[in-house]
């Protein structure tokens, strides 16, 4: 019902639903249609089911007013005599004054679906070499090819920006950063969804970071992401491999005290975490992270450094608030 609700909308069976259900349906967030298609389909099920203003309030609550536009409030909703002015002057009021990226909005939610792939009509529409960054090709890069840049100036930031198909409702975005040598990058990531009005929901402008990063953050309906690279410990361009962006149900925790960073509940201090040895002695890079704590002798499978010189140092892919180790 969520994903065809214009359809719903049209059909018999519509009006013959009870006033719960018509409420718990239309209160949805992924409910999603033009809200005049949902304001038209309220008016005629309490007309079809002989309800009157006053015996339909939570019902007329569903109807998100604010997100009609002008002409529809004046020329729809006033004349349908089931609002009252002030109801309609609140709803103008806040199209006026509040920021669009906080209304209530709709959009059409997909669970555990990438929906940043050109099979949805996503598309890149900023950056360098666009073609290569909604692929699905994750695996096959390197200096001469696979992913899309941009260049780094505080001055004038640029960035590389992604366009949705349609809104959708998103609370992760997984991107591969390019990791074919040692060096890590710091950014920012803004969504919008009319390109005019942007929300910061990930801010690693004072963070290292490097390969795979998964993020996490409130749901939200977007339809444009952009990503804006403040740092490369190379050269200065931002290169982004692979991006993807969905509704997680898998549950996650992000810390309060820490500006919303991730509280990993696994170990992020491992290969398939992206993390990396980055200081200390061994004859395999990353022995120390692979997992293999059975295979060692004084040959291999060990890291270390000397006594009184140096250190091991371990470098996460991204920031964590984490609390124990082993």
């Amino acid at each position: 019902m969520d994903l065809n609700a214009k359809e719903v909308l049209n059909t018999e069976g519509f009006f013959s639903l009870s006033e719960p259900s018509l409420t718990e349906l239309l209160s949805r967030d992924s409910f999603y249609a033009d809200e005049v298609d949902i304001f038209n389909g309220v008016i005629e099920w309490l007309q079809f089911n002989g309800k009157t203003k006053e015996s339909s309030q939570r019902v007329l609550r569903t109807v998100r007013l604010n997100l009609l536009d002008m002409k529809e409030l004046l020329s729809r909703v006033r004349p349908s005599g089931f609002f009252c002015p002030d109801t309609i002057l609140d709803a103008i009021e806040a199209k006026v004054n509040v920021d669009p990226l906080t209304l209530n909005r709709r959009g059409i939610l997909i669970p555990d679906d990438n929906v940043a792939r050109l099979q949805h009509a996503a598309e890149v529409t900023e950056g360098q070499q666009t073609q290569c960054l909604l692929d699905g090709n994750s695996e096959n890069y390197n200096w001469d090819h696979g992913f899309t840049l941009h260049r780094i100036d505080p001055e004038k930031p640029e960035g590389i920006t992604i366009k949705l198909g349609r809104p959708h409702i998103i609370n992760t975005i997984r991107m591969l950063l390019f990791d074919r040598d040692y060096r890590s990058y710091s950014y920012v990531i803004q969504v919008s969804l009319d390109q005019e009005k942007w929300l910061k929901v990930v801010d690693y402008s004072s963070y290292y970071c490097r390969s795979w990063q998964e993020l996490h953050f409130q749901a939200r309906v977007v339809q444009y992401i952009r990503v804006i690279g403040t740092m490369n410990t190379h050269n200065r361009s931002f290169h982004l491999v692979a991006f993807e962006c969905l509704y997680s149900t898998r549950p996650f925790i992000l810390s309060p005290l820490f500006n919303g960073l991730i509280v990993p509940a696994e170990n992020v201090a491992s290969v398939a975490a992206s993390a990396t040895v980055i200081e200390g002695v061994s004859r395999s890079r990353n022995a120390l992270l692979n997992g293999n704590i059975r295979d060692y002798d004084w040959d291999s499978g060990y890291t270390c450094h000397q006594l009184g010189s140096g250190s091991i140092v371990i470098q996460l892919a991204q920031p964590y608030v984490i609390e124990s180790m082993r």
